[in-house]
């Protein structure tokens, strides 16, 4: 049994529910075909399987070491990225000019699965070095671009990306680095970047830091912040590597997971720094990486999710232990705990969660297709401003839920998951990281609450709408076997936009903090009801087709909308009532406690 990402799962929303063969037909893609899909997929899933995989134990068992001079990482990572980097992964989305082949961000964001499912950590040295170089692809100039997108490209250079600091963590505005300005165009940068996977290390040539810093006599908070490239070692205009550059390693963070990429704190003295675009930019440049890696760290949630579901479901097949509810003959054989109702709910809700996850990843990475090669210029827009407003709820939603997944298959390994014998208790702690990697989960259901559903005058919410409302639309013709799931996602929708409406006025009357207070619960609302939506989606392209693949999308569904859905009336209540728990202005009680 394959137990990374359900192959399967993965041409059914590919080519059934996304219909990305249509891609195909755009200038950007038309030298691809289904075929040549299929054969990147196989080829990823080939590497997975064989390089990442099997070393993945290893990285968590013996984390990378500082040795005073040098940081030393497992060998099997260096092989597994150089096998990527030999099958063209690093450039594959890129122009045909810059060495890629202008694969759809869709198709790479599916085989990207695999290698988060077989091994988060050496992946996401892939995922950040993929973000890096699409900031430098958009706004570096050619020099920039010749001396460091490049050979990242090429998978010879690594790249970070250096927001946080010590004493500021998600509050950019309070960042200290500084940017002094050289006669020769270059800056000098000191200060120092916390929590920087893949600060240091010796598997690439090269290491691309992306440095957030404020320029001296700039405007104050996030508006002052601009963006450097700071690289390991100095890049001379021929591309031949100098000396050390002075960013220096304080110390590895030690994690609960991801362990097989060094965690770094970085100390920037006098580092050269190469200006990226225009100064004072630097957050809005960013945010390109940033909202990339945003849906990335959703996609490994939702692939540790998967595989630690794909786990638990082989487990429950073979392991035997107790008997049917009706057989109360002690004598009769145990029978494989799939049968226990309580093992099928915890499988199921593993599935509706990580199959539905999967969905909601794919859907945005199509979206990313659209806003780069829409056939028109409004049908661009609108894929941009779906995709700013679900980019929150793919990171912080698919990272919630796929908590909740992993705690469940730890579950339905009884005794034995909490072992480290079984992988499940290494995907939990793998994925507990991300509710807080790339911003907290609190911070995106503020920018999705706050932000995203009303910026250009709830724009993108409407859009929102009008696609749920296409899809029960279509769930309502005649004689239609779905026509209660469509009812009863219209009546969330409805509660979700009075919800919306109610919280938004009330900001816009000076009740900020009452109305935003509550904004987890909203992110939970939103998502369950997007998740909703999705799930529907699949039940139409399954309804009436024959076979057990078929009949699990169904039932997974009809899961979501018995048990899922249950809980907008709750959640709308809880958002109606403006309550104020959280913003006590005494605090002292909780030293009491």
């Amino acid at each position: 049994m394959d137990k990374l990402i359900s192959r399967r799962d993965l041409e059914f929303l590919l080519y059934e529910v996304l219909e990305v063969e249509a891609l195909t037909q755009r200038e950007r893609y038309r030298d691809h075909s289904r075929q040549t899909f299929k054969d990147i997929l196989e080829v990823a899933h080939k590497i997975a399987v064989e390089h990442f995989a099997t070393h993945n134990k290893k990285n968590d068992q013996q984390e990378p070491y500082f040795d005073g001079e040098k940081v030393h990482t497992n060998p099997e990572v260096k092989a597994a990225l150089e096998a990527y980097r030999q099958a063209g992964l690093f450039a594959a989305t890129h122009d045909y000019e810059l060495g890629g082949i202008q694969l759809p961000y869709v198709i790479s964001t599916a085989y990207g699965a695999f290698f988060k499912a077989a091994n988060i950590a050496t992946a996401s040295f892939a995922l950040l070095t993929a973000g890096n170089a699409n900031v430098l692809r958009k706004y570096g100039s050619p020099s920039q671009q010749k001396k460091y997108l490049l050979p990242q490209l090429e998978g010879r250079f690594f790249g970070t990306m250096c927001l946080s600091e010590p004493h500021a963590g998600s509050s950019l505005t309070d960042i200290l680095t500084r940017a002094e300005p050289q006669p020769d165009g270059t800056y000098r940068l000191n200060g120092s970047k916390m929590w920087i996977s893949g600060g240091d290390h010796e598997i690439s040539e090269n290491i691309v830091h992306l440095v957030l810093a404020k320029i001296p006599g700039g405007p104050p908070g996030v508006k002052g912040i601009s963006l450097f490239i700071v690289p390991k070692f100095l890049v001379g205009e021929d591309g031949r590597l100098g000396p050390r550059n002075g960013v220096k390693l304080a110390g590895l963070n030690h994690k609960m997971g991801y362990r097989g990429i060094p965690n770094c704190l970085l100390s920037l003295e006098d580092a050269v720094g190469e200006l990226v675009g225009e100064p004072h930019q630097g957050l809005s440049y960013m945010f390109t990486m940033m909202n990339e890696a945003r849906i990335g760290v959703g996609m490994g949630a939702m692939a540790l999710a998967y595989t630690g579901y794909l786990h638990a479901l082989e487990y429950a097949r073979g392991r035997t232990q107790g008997r049917r509810l009706s057989d109360k003959n002690p004598a009769s054989p145990a029978v494989p705990i799939l049968q226990h109702p309580d093992v099928r709910r915890m499988l199921l809700m593993q599935k509706a969660y990580a199959e539905g996850s999967l969905h909601l990843c794919l859907y945005a990475a199509r979206l990313v297709d659209e806003e780069r090669t829409a056939p028109t210029p409004e049908a661009a827009q609108q894929a941009h401003l779906l995709l700013e407003l679900l980019t929150p709820v793919v990171k912080g939603w698919s990272s919630e839920l796929g908590l909740k997944a992993n705690e469940l298959a730890l579950q339905v390994h009884g005794g034995y998951g909490y072992t480290r014998d079984y992988n499940v208790e290494q995907f939990y702690r793998d994925n507990r990281l991300n509710a807080i990697h790339e911003g907290t989960n609190g911070i995106q259901a503020l920018d999705l609450l706050a932000r995203k559903v009303g910026m250009q005058g709830g724009a993108a919410y409407k859009l929102w709408v009008r696609e749920i409302e296409r899809t029960i639309a279509q769930s309502r013709g005649p004689g239609s076997e779905l026509k209660e799931y469509a009812d009863r996602l219209e009546q969330a929708l409805n509660t979700t936009t009075e919800v919306t409406q109610l919280l938004l006025s009330k900001a816009a009357e000076g009740a900020v903090e009452r109305a935003f207070a509550n904004s987890f619960a909203y992110l939970e609302l939103f998502g369950t009801v997007t998740l909703a939506w999705l799930w529907l989606q699949q039940a139409q392209k399954s309804m009436g087709r024959e076979g057990a693949f078929y009949r699990g999308k169904l039932e997974a569904a009809r899961y979501f909308y018995h048990y899922e859905l249950d809980k907008v009336p709750l959640l709308a209540a809880r958002l109606r009532r403006l309550d104020d728990v959280f913003l006590c202005p005494e605090q002292d009680w909780l030293a009491e406690c």
